[in-house]
Formats: structure tokens, sequence, C-alpha cells
């Protein structure tokens, strides 16, 4: 089959033949990729940034956001068979760990990650485990949803959190509208009452902003930080969401953040740097956060099918993947590349 491989850090992946994954273990699952999304953290991957905490041997297949067809099962698997279309959160899990019980799966002690430290989706299949498997509606296309695995589930996860913060009356910036800003807008819309007010550096983007059901947009033209303040008396937003959180961004989003407010940190890339007078006098709060639970994604699949939460998608073959990845680079693509096998 055809796979997207990174052989050596710094260098572009290749497209190469390499052997079809098998159903070996009783929960196996081997998945025909109908959409696979391309991330800033493939960037980052190819950019060496995760090699340490992934330890993941080169060569391997990118690609953690996937979707797609059942082509073969374990002897142990009952909950999807072959035909069956399926979203794949991103973590196979082990379902036995303290975490696991608990429902924060995606701190699994045992789990592996496709795409990041195990061989990915970008390729025609993909062997991922029954624990990882949500079936979908037959009519869906992967391709439409594929984003939503990883993108999607990192933005709802973040707004998922932060709901208890955002009653009516409160205000929540957005900052960045990208790949996952716009889902995360979108999150809100159907969760919250609050006031969404999206920051971006690009004018297409806090169009579609807009579009999706941003109240206020604000230009981060390097008066963005003032903006924001006068929009909300001086005092900054009860939550901020940050899906940039890096060159700069992320000392804005914090900024931007009122007495005993949240700061979502959901984007990645830089230091933050911030006296710890500044967060101990104002009571400020910074939060992590990874991925999200499979009950996550279950619950962001519901508001996709329900016509809620849509993907903007710009849709590559998988023999164009490096030009997808030079298009995510150079900021050309609104919302999120897909990879179509």
């Amino acid at each position: 089959m055809k796979a997207v491989r990174l052989h050596k850090y710094h260098q572009q992946p290749v497209i190469e033949q390499v052997p079809e994954p098998a159903a070996k273990e009783p929960f196996d699952v081997v998945v025909k990729i109908g959409g696979a999304g391309v991330c800033r953290t493939d960037l980052h991957i190819i950019e060496e940034q995760w090699a340490d905490k992934s330890g993941v041997a080169l060569p391997y297949t990118i690609g953690h956001e996937n979707a797609g067809w059942v082509h073969a099962v374990g002897p142990g698997v009952s909950n999807v068979e072959v035909g069956d279309t399926v979203i794949l959160h991103p973590t196979p899990t082990c379902g036995l760990c303290h975490a696991c019980r608990a429902g924060n799966d995606m701190h699994c002690e045992s789990s592996k990650f496709p795409g990041i430290d195990t061989d990915g989706g970008m390729a025609e299949y993909l062997l991922t485990s029954a624990r990882a498997c949500i079936k979908l509606d037959p009519s869906t296309q992967p391709a439409d949803v594929a984003a939503l695995a990883d993108a999607g589930i990192t933005a709802y996860h973040a707004v998922r959190k932060a709901v208890p913060l955002l009653y009516p009356g409160t205000v929540c910036v957005v900052n960045g509208a990208g790949g996952l800003g716009h889902i995360g807008i979108q999150s809100l819309k159907a969760l919250t009452a609050t006031k969404i007010v999206v920051v971006d550096r690009n004018a297409d983007a806090l169009k579609l902003a807009e579009e999706l059901g941003a109240d206020e947009t604000v230009l981060a033209d390097g008066k963005h930080v003032d903006a924001v303040l006068d929009l909300t008396g001086g005092n900054g937003a009860e939550v901020v969401l940050d899906f940039v959180a890096e060159q700069g961004a992320q000392q804005d989003a914090f900024a931007m953040t009122r007495r005993n407010g949240s700061h979502y940190v959901i984007g990645y890339g830089s230091n933050i740097d911030i006296p710890t007078i500044d967060i101990i006098s104002t009571e400020r709060n910074v939060v992590g956060n990874l991925v999200g639970t499979y009950n996550d994604l279950v619950e962001l699949m519901v508001l996709a099918q329900a016509g809620k939460v849509t993907l903007h998608t710009r849709k590559y073959p998988l023999d164009a993947a490096l030009d997808a990845l030079a298009d995510l680079d150079a900021g050309r693509v609104r919302g999120r590349a897909i990879l179509t096998p």
C-alpha cells in the first residue's frame, strides 16, 4: 500500500510502498482510510519537536486524524464489523488503567498514538483497536469528518472543560480561527450562551468566524489586545481559548484574560513567560489541553451529524500529501487539509 513516511527529521516525508497491516491481536481493527487530516502537529513532527516525547523509531507513517471503513477485525472485536464507517479516537487505549476507568482515557498508561509514536493514517490502511472505533451513519463520508478525530476533539475538549465558566453574560475570546479555532467557535455556539470574540490576523478567517456565529471579530494587527479590553469594559474575557500559542500569541492570550479568568492553552510552539506575581495577584488560571476523551469524540460526532459542527476542508489525493503539508505551512489552507487515499 502507499503511505506517507518520515525517514529523517527536517526533511520532507516520502510517499512509498509498504506492507498492509493485518489484524493479528484479538482487538485489532484494520481501517481502510477514507480521510486523513493534515495537522500542524505533522509539521512539528517533521521539525523534530516530538522526537523526545514520542520515542518513535524512523521511518514511520505520519497522520493522526483518521476516518474510514472497517477492513478487517481481530477475533475479539464485537463493536464493529467489516464495512462499518468509523472515525477513530486518536489514542487506542487499554481500558484497564485508572485513567481509562475514570473516563480520562487520553491519559491511558499504555496508550499508543498512531501518527505520533506508531504508524499513522496517511496511508491506504491503518492498524488501530476496537476501543478507538466510533461507528458512524453509513452515509457519512470519512473525508468530511476525519479532522474531527484530532482537531475537532481537541477544540471540543477545551470548550467542554470551560463550559461551567461560560454562563450567560460572560465573554470568551477565541484566539485563532484556523483549523481548530473554527471548530471551537461552533462548539461554543452549541454548548454555551457566552459572547464569542474571535481574534485572528487573517481577514478571511475572521469572515468565516462571522459566518459560524462569532459575535465580534478583531483583526490581530498589534492593537488587538487593547481592542478586546475595550470590548470587555477594560476587564478582559472570562475565558480565552488560545488555538495559536506561538509567535507572541500566547502572551496576548494571557493579557486578554480578566482577573480570576482562565487562559486555555491549546496550540503550542512557544513558551509562556508570565511573572508569578501576575498569576498570584489576579488569580488567573493557565490550563493545558490534550486532545480529548473517547466520550468527547462521541459527543462531538452527535453535533456533527446534527449539522451543528461542520468542517471547512480542502481535499488532496494521497499522492499530493507534500503539497498539502506545504500549503498548511504557508497558511494557504482555510479550515483543514484532508488526504483522500
